[in-house]
């Protein structure tokens, strides 16, 4: 038997040891496809080799994995999120209601004298709607109502012209002896007040007089003006009073059309409410001036005060300030009384006009006007000093009929808005549906 040479053999079991290598490769390539495609099974053949298990080696570098970043609104604190979006819609109200009085300032004369004439058309509008029951034609019933206010109102102004005139000498001698007992009194008090120091404050008055008569002259003119802007305002008035009695209503219609349909509903309802609350505010300001009026002008007639008719008068117009006018007419009783009787007759005076005004404050007020046109004596305070402000006495007169008018359409606004909310939201589920209504007959 030859012997196979050495380098033979050696090449052969090298051959036998790269054929095992093949096969375990291929074992292992066979493995890593059975677990990627998720076949535990393996057709390979046991070749009585032990398949190590292939780990992947580990990677030389970590992977690289970017901070995740949230967006800018949510790195913001929730309480300055809310507070800037209140911010700015604060800032829109702010800069709308800027824009809508800076409007109202430029047509000044025309808001007052159709804010009169609603004033004017709440207190007549009964009559209208009394002479139309008993068959009266809406145009005649319109014409006479208007025709009979309007006279009426203008006896008022020329009966307190005319007496105003007839005793406008009697009252300058009778102001005049009063200030010659003013001074008696004040030489004759504890003050110890001379006569060089009475003299010096007439001189004074008298030269603050001559030196400010280009002032008093313009004063003069711009009164001019005020007469034939009154003037002006007045017939506005007359006549939005007669379109508002004759066609209030159609007024009313044409102008829900410009509200938005979605709001439609709400300010349709609102309306009539706040015409209730504007009627009852008028009628029963009339009637609580008109008592006022009455008892302190007689109270004022039997302390023998001057011109106490006229005075009456006064009170009743100033009445429809509230707060204010009831100060400035019984000052100004208290003060006629001063200058032309004396201090007991100013006292008693003073008396009469608190007496009055007490009942009025704690009784009459709310009895007449009742609880729907109540607003809180702050509210009064504020509304009647910014209408001062923005239009003087005639924003103060409107101001408090306003608030009461707000305070009316935004109770109903929030009340038909929680309405809407129940009636069109969402049908509650589970044991919250328990205590909801049931649903209405037909709807889905």
């Amino acid at each position: 038997m030859s012997r196979v040479p050495g380098w033979l053999g050696r090449i052969g079991a090298g051959l036998s040891a790269w054929g095992e290598r093949l096969q375990r490769r291929r074992a292992e390539a066979e493995a890593r496809h059975a677990e990627e495609s998720g076949d535990t099974s393996s057709d390979v053949p046991d070749t009585g080799t032990s398949v190590p298990e292939y780990v992947p080696p580990p990677p030389s570098h970590p992977p690289y994995t970017p901070a995740a970043r949230t967006h800018p609104a949510e790195a913001v604190p929730w309480g300055v999120r809310v507070a800037a979006e209140a911010g700015w819609r604060l800032l829109v109200l702010a800069g709308t209601l800027w824009v809508l009085m800076r409007v109202i300032s430029a047509v000044q004369l025309v808001v007052l004298a159709f804010v009169a004439a609603l004033l004017i058309t709440a207190l007549l509008q009964p009559a209208v709607a009394r002479l139309q029951r008993h068959g009266v034609p809406r145009g005649l019933a319109t014409a006479l109502t208007a025709i009979l206010g309007f006279v009426i109102m203008g006896l008022i102004g020329w009966f307190v012209t005319w007496q105003v005139m007839e005793n406008i000498d009697d009252l300058s001698d009778q102001i005049q002896d009063g200030i010659d007992e003013l001074r008696r009194w004040l030489l004759n008090s504890p003050f110890h007040v001379t006569e060089d120091q009475i003299n010096d404050i007439a001189r004074n008055l008298r030269e603050a007089v001559s030196e400010n008569t280009d002032e008093i002259t313009s004063a003069g003119l711009e009164g001019v003006t005020v007469i034939v802007e009154a003037l002006t305002g007045i017939l506005l008035t007359m006549f939005c009073t007669l379109f508002l009695l004759y066609d209030g209503k159609h007024i009313w219609q044409w102008t829900l059309k410009l509200v938005p349909a979605a709001a439609r509903p709400g300010v349709a309802g609102a309306g009539p409410r706040a015409w209730q609350t504007l009627t009852a505010y008028v009628r029963g300001t009339v009637v609580v001036a008109l008592i006022d009026a009455i008892f302190i002008g007689l109270g004022i007639y039997f302390l023998d005060v001057p011109m106490a008719v006229p005075l009456a008068v006064f009170i009743f117009l100033f009445a429809f300030i509230p707060l204010v006018g009831a100060v400035v007419s019984g000052a100004l009783a208290v003060v006629v009384a001063l200058v032309t009787q004396g201090v007991f007759t100013a006292v008693m005076t003073l008396v009469v006009v608190l007496a009055v005004q007490q009942i009025e404050g704690h009784i009459l007020q709310p009895f007449i006007l009742g609880r729907a046109v109540r607003v809180h004596p702050l509210a009064v305070v504020l509304a009647v000093a910014a209408g001062g402000m923005v239009a003087g006495i005639g924003g103060a007169v409107v101001a408090v009929p306003l608030a009461a008018v707000t305070n009316t359409v935004v109770g109903y606004l929030r009340v038909h808005s929680r309405e809407s909310a129940a009636r069109y939201g969402p049908r509650p589920r589970g044991a919250t549906a328990v205590s909801a209504p049931p649903d209405e007959p037909g709807a889905s």
